[in-house]
């Protein structure tokens, strides 16, 4: 393993990457930081291509030492689908959908669960607990199962129903509250807090790992296209703990010397009822104010408060890039459009993408000849409600 430390990134301090870490003592999320001289020395990009078809043929680049402790299901490796017909219709021609869909939880939380299960299942972890809008503590419970540990899942009352069915399925302990995620996540801070050591917070950004598995998406991007980068890569923005991997990734493949200098732009897209991290950009701060009243049909963006604020704006302002808000009734509009023109049912959240891009090329922010990558974070299946058949007649 070449993990060598966790690092702060407000602070600089550095933590032992060997003992159990939540946040900085500061209040930031750590980093984790490896060798990358000594995995460059030990490693080429042509390697990868040998291996097996999903996210730990990067395993250099990982967390886990003894391989005994990496809990999978085959995650990662996700295709990478060109979309002539829409990229045509919105002025993009070398439009492409990473499609996180086909991940064995139907969403990219896998990445992040693996990774962080396994992680924490070395650290000798048994039980933890997380606040989730969904996708995620689905994908934990499902790890945890797994791995033999327990989890301790808790999701608003308006998260897509599947995501609830998939935790009881897995064993979790499920509670639900009647509010939002930040509300989801006091209530994980009380039972952390009662269980006095016995139970792990493994919440958005609390533990440094499950980043380590959601940056894997940079490195298949870039190993898709040929070790060549797109111009630009648009993420849906919720926690954002996605968008800063693919940022870490990215400057990890250039230290390693296996990209050139020149990076993607990349941009956050939220919903116009939930935008904290837009407001922030926009204003030129370093911290995202909550947003009050959060709602949006993109449910797994619908996230008032991100902890990771801070690491969303450093990674769009040194990328270049920008943070984009758009509208429900656009998002079902551009679900629709896209299903019907390249046959791929996104996910609401990978839909405001496609929204953010038809924006964005618009008002010329995208040139015409820019290859562009969108992340479609979910299946659409997760969503039925998205698809209106009222009015398909019967007979």
């Amino acid at each position: 393993m070449y993990l060598t430390h966790l690092e702060c990134p407000r602070c600089g301090r550095e933590h032992d990457a060997h003992r159990l870490t939540n946040l900085c003592d500061c209040g930031s999320p750590l980093l984790a930081r490896y060798d990358l001289a000594a995995v460059a020395a030990a490693v080429t990009p042509e390697r990868f291509g040998l291996r097996p078809a999903d996210l730990w043929r990067y395993r250099e680049l990982l967390p886990v030492a003894d391989e005994r402790h990496v809990t999978t299901l085959g995650e990662g490796w996700t295709p990478l689908w060109r979309a002539p017909a829409y990229g045509h219709e919105i002025g993009v021609a070398d439009l492409i959908v990473k499609d996180e869909g086909l991940t064995p939880t139907g969403s990219f939380k896998a990445r992040g669960a693996a990774v962080g299960v396994s992680r924490a299942r070395e650290l000798d972890v048994r039980r933890f607990a997380m606040p989730t809008n969904g996708n995620a503590g689905a994908a934990w419970a499902t790890y945890a199962a797994r791995a033999g540990m327990a989890a301790t899942i808790v999701m608003p009352l308006d998260a897509p129903t599947i995501c609830r069915r998939e935790c009881v399925a897995a064993g979790a302990d499920l509670l639900l509250v009647d509010g939002l995620i930040s509300d989801a996540g006091r209530r994980v801070a009380e039972l952390v807090a009662e269980a006095d050591g016995a139970v792990f917070d493994a919440g958005t950004l609390r533990e440094p790992y499950r980043l380590e598995g959601k940056k894997t998406m940079g490195y298949e991007i870039v190993e898709q296209l040929g070790w060549q980068v797109p111009d630009v890569i648009i993420y849906p923005t919720g926690g954002g703990v996605g968008l800063i991997g693919i940022h870490k990734a990215l400057h990890e493949l250039r230290e390693l010397g296996w990209v050139s200098d020149r990076l993607p732009r990349l941009v956050a897209v939220q919903s116009t009822g939930c935008a904290p991290i837009v407001r922030a950009f926009a204003a030129g701060e370093e911290r995202a104010r909550p947003w009050a009243d959060a709602h949006t049909v993109a449910f797994g963006i619908t996230v008032p408060a991100p902890l990771g604020d801070e690491l969303i704006l450093t990674a769009l302002r040194e990328s270049g890039g920008t943070a984009v808000a758009v509208d429900d009734a656009e998002i079902l509009t551009d679900l629709r459009e896209f299903a019907a023109r390249e046959g791929l049912l996104l996910c609401p959240e990978g839909a405001a993408c496609l929204t953010a891009a038809r924006h964005l090329r618009a008002g010329g922010w995208i040139r015409p000849d820019e290859r562009v990558v969108v992340l479609n974070t979910g299946s659409g299946l997760k969503y039925p409600e998205t698809v209106d058949v009222s009015a398909v007649p019967v007979g």
